[in-house]
């Protein structure tokens, strides 16, 4: 494995890390998008350990910051942000198209970089595949029952309402959050077939720190019906754990998937060690 670090971009406002395998077959690069305002290390480092574990398979990876995120600046070009998020990408590809000579991609994105991810594998013909990890899903009924009858039927949260109506209770502080506007779910669907007909494999995980909006595997067809059955996309629900993979054995686990997902849409002929 051989990693640097580049400046690129058609401004040059762009840094990233190439991480080439020993041996390159030029089958498909992976590249990282931020989660968040997260540089690109990932959270807890999370892009730097699945970058290494895919360089070992043998595939090429790039994980950068996008503009004004991290390291990189802004690109002096007027673009909405989803069509700088577009444009990004698109330099990404080239850099690492240089680098290790792979024409097709593979986007991986968490959170706002899931659907930094969408946005870019609708829009590049060179993406052919993506992971999104606690990506696109909207509440359900089944989400809603799911979520609230425990609470409705928990001793503690009527205790927890009548201190707070009696004043007893502090209000709790605001919290900073980082947001990206999301898709509607029916330009979201529309969007996952489009991707879909054109061939893309498209794996969503989903974790347990995201309960406030998904909660179970059956609510992937609740949230996407007939596309759940399409043999080109994937879904997966870790509910024991968190959001960012902190834990070890989570981690583990992910990156076991990972592989595993890559290997089986996407296999190395000549592994890279």
């Amino acid at each position: 494995m051989h990693e640097q670090a580049f400046r690129f971009g058609s401004a040059r406002h762009l840094v990233g890390v190439v991480g080439l395998p020993a041996v390159i077959d030029h089958g498909v690069g992976v590249i990282f998008l931020n989660a968040g305002m997260v540089y690109r290390v990932g959270p807890f480092r999370l892009h730097v350990d699945l970058s290494r574990r895919l360089n070992a398979l043998g595939y090429p990876t790039l994980r950068f910051d996008l503009s004004t995120i991290g390291d990189s600046g802004a690109s002096g070009q007027r673009l909405s942000r989803p069509e700088q998020v577009v444009a990004d990408v698109s330099d990404a590809m080239e850099l690492l198209k240089q680098q290790s000579g792979s024409t097709r991609f593979v986007l991986f994105g968490l959170c706002s970089g899931a659907q930094n991810a969408h946005s870019a594998a609708h829009a590049d013909s060179r993406v052919v595949g993506a992971c999104f990890l606690d990506g696109y899903g909207h509440r359900t009924f089944g989400q809603r029952v799911r979520h609230y009858l425990p609470r409705l039927l928990s001793l503690s949260t009527w205790r927890n309402r009548l201190l707070r109506r009696g004043g007893s209770a502090s209000p709790r502080p605001a919290e900073p959050a980082f947001v990206v506007e999301p898709l509607p779910p029916k330009v979201v669907r529309a969007e996952l077939a489009d991707m879909l007909q054109r061939g893309l494999k498209l794996d969503f995980v989903y974790s347990g720190g995201v309960t406030r909006y998904f909660n179970h595997i059956r609510q992937f067809r609740e949230c996407f019906g007939r596309l759940a059955d399409h043999p080109g996309i994937s879904a997966s629900y870790f509910e024991e754990t968190d959001h960012t993979y902190v834990l070890t054995g989570d981690r583990q686990r992910l990156l076991d998937h990972v592989a595993q997902w890559m290997g089986r849409h996407f296999p190395v002929t000549r592994p890279g060690t």
